[in-house]
């Protein structure tokens, strides 16, 4: 990866899915723009069930009464959203010889794998497959969008998930993946927030920025009523 200068990291918390959808679109067209840097968000989700693009809908076995289903722009099949998962979402320029979808991937893997390793688990790739397994089994998936270059979607960690809830689904079209996480592997004192501590870190380390700046969710308002103004003076 090219050396960066500043990666923005905004914590925000737990956010509507529909909502973090709509924050993506606004911050990519501002990336497009130039009216921001690279920024990754970091959050987590109420319970949603999410299907990629090309997703086939066999692969939620019980359809879930109570909770929302969506199917959005990033690749992959079916996956789960929840408390207790860290989610990411990267917006970044992928530039020069950056522009490589497959090199992208496997780049979030290895942060995930460097970020679960100082938490003293083991975890790795499996050939053929996109997502980080520890002992296999599956404890972190990965499903991108690129939109002229500019990446949204991302990756989902397994913190202290209720892992029964991967139930109603085959995650990720694997048929017999079975799904872990950080707590169920031995560490339940690590938090959500800890773990996001930790990540964002790793990722700055291995996308190779210099350094790290914290943005708030004010900030990111700004963007999107700047967005929204421009949008109005085009109408």
């Amino acid at each position: 990866m090219a050396q960066r200068e500043i990666l923005n990291v905004a914590r925000l918390g737990t956010m509507e899915y529909r909502a973090a959808l709509e924050l993506q679109d606004a911050l990519v067209e501002a990336r497009q723009r130039g009216r921001i840097g690279d920024l990754l968000l970091l959050l987590q989700h109420p319970r949603v069930y999410t299907l990629g693009r090309g997703a086939n809908e066999r692969f939620i076995v019980t359809p879930p009464r109570d909770v929302p289903i969506y199917r959005v722009s990033r690749g992959g099949q079916v996956t789960y959203h929840g408390p207790g998962q860290l989610v990411g979402y990267p917006i970044l320029k992928l530039e020069g010889n950056g522009r490589d979808v497959h090199a992208y991937l496997r780049a979030l893997e290895q942060v995930l794998i460097d970020a679960l390793a100082r938490c003293e688990i083991v975890a790795g790739r499996r050939e053929g497959l996109t997502g980080v397994w520890a002992g296999g089994r599956k404890i972190a998936s990965i499903g991108v969008g690129i939109r002229r270059w500019t990446t949204l979607h991302g990756f989902a960690v397994n913190v202290a998930t209720d892992l029964g809830c991967f139930d109603a689904i085959v995650p990720c079209g694997i048929e017999g993946c079975v799904m872990t996480s950080i707590a169920a592997e031995g560490r339940p004192e690590i938090s959500v927030d800890a773990f996001a501590g930790i990540l964002q870190e790793r990722f700055a380390a291995v996308f190779d920025y210099d350094r790290l700046k914290t943005i708030g969710a004010a900030e990111l308002d700004r963007v999107i009523e700047d967005r929204a103004a421009i949008s109005e003076m085009h109408s």
